[in-house]
């Protein structure tokens, strides 16, 4: 199904913002909408399988460009780790691990919404916590 303009264009404010909600309201009429409405809106436009092709297919040319790979940068993140402790800087070496773990899927940023006038939390967790 081809996507509508409005939709076409939410994509690629999502990649150029990196925020579901911004890119909801450059893309979309949202004055007069509340916080959690352009939230709740620009999640569902994200769970919508032809948009999530669509960015994937904005990001395919940059990721291939780049040449990133799980393994490469593991290995980078292990080199700087390594450096850091050799040199003594240790919460440089620490962040270094648990950057490896968060990219290699062991930790898992979990966001919890309680309500509209409550901030969101953020919760690091070991993943399958």
């Amino acid at each position: 199904m081809a996507l509508t303009e409005k939709q076409e264009r939410f994509c690629n404010f999502y990649i150029e913002k990196g925020s579901p909600s911004e890119a909801y309201r450059l893309a979309y009429d949202a004055d007069g909408m509340s916080d959690s409405s352009v939230a709740v809106e620009a999640s569902r436009l994200l769970a919508d399988p032809n948009i999530a092709l669509k960015i994937e297919d904005i990001r395919k040319p940059v990721r291939e460009k780049a040449q990133i790979t799980l393994e490469a940068h593991l290995d980078d993140l292990k080199r700087l780790r390594d450096a850091s402790e050799q040199d003594g800087k240790f919460s440089a070496a620490i962040s270094a691990e648990i950057s490896r773990g968060k990219a290699s899927g062991l930790y898992v940023d979990k966001v919890e919404h309680s309500g509209v006038d409550i901030p969101s939390i953020v919760i690091n967790r070991p993943n399958g916590d």
